[in-house]
């Protein structure tokens, strides 16, 4: 089986090298992206079957950078890794058809998220969940 092609965007370098270690032995990843302009700059380039975007990051954010790829077309699956937690924003990314993945629960999170998002389903951690069961996702 094929490994799924990856683009990691995130403004800290330490967690694109410590994602990129964690994601090695399931995923290729393709390239990483310092900000949203050069994630999406990437997309356009090396076509990965899925973008983990941060979602505080210079420029144009997480967020926004999804919307922009949705506009594209055929749109990689989009995991949002990230230290917010405010449920205005999970609805938001859940609403888009996004996985959202605290940073605090990377380790446990992040590949179950990846294997739901590519089987089209969205995957939002626990922790949130237990709060925010009104969204409806798992």
């Amino acid at each position: 089986m094929q490994k799924p092609r990856v683009l990691l965007a995130d403004d800290s370098d330490r967690i694109l090298n410590v994602t990129s270690r964690l994601l090695g032995a399931d995923c290729e990843v393709v390239a990483t992206a310092g900000n949203g302009d050069c994630a999406l700059r990437a997309v356009n380039q090396f076509k990965p079957d899925l973008v983990v975007l941060d979602i505080n990051m210079p420029g144009t954010d997480g967020i926004q950078t999804a919307r922009q790829l949705q506009k594209l077309g055929p749109t990689p699956r989009i995991v949002f890794l990230t230290v917010q937690e405010d449920p205005d924003i999970v609805q938001v990314a859940c609403a888009m058809g996004a996985s959202y993945v605290v940073k605090a629960r990377m380790y446990s999170d992040l590949l179950v998220a990846i294997k739901e998002a590519l089987a089209g389903r969205v995957f939002v951690s626990s922790s949130l969940m237990d709060r925010h069961t009104r969204l409806g996702v798992r």
